[in-house]
């Protein structure tokens, strides 16, 4: 099935933030009905999840080059 959706893992931060911003124009359109509003809920979460999860991933490697940067230290170059 070569039309499957992306796992979590695979969805780009991008990705999910583009369809979170799908699934809020949809829900707030007031056109769907209550049980597709609650699909739309659920998926929202997951999609915030990833979300929160892929942010949290960057803030770490952020702080590990930082504290890298913070140990690297200047040495004068010497002539041969």
């Amino acid at each position: 099935m070569a039309d499957e959706e992306p796992t979590a893992e695979e969805t780009t931060f991008e990705d999910a933030i583009e369809q979170l911003e799908g699934l809020v124009d949809s829900m707030e359109s007031g056109d769907v009905p209550l049980t597709d509003l609650v699909d739309k809920f659920e998926q929202g979460t997951k999609l915030l999840r990833h979300c929160q999860q892929k942010l949290g991933e960057a803030e770490q490697r952020v702080e590990i080059l930082r504290k890298n940067e913070d140990s690297l230290a200047l040495e004068p170059l010497t002539e041969d």
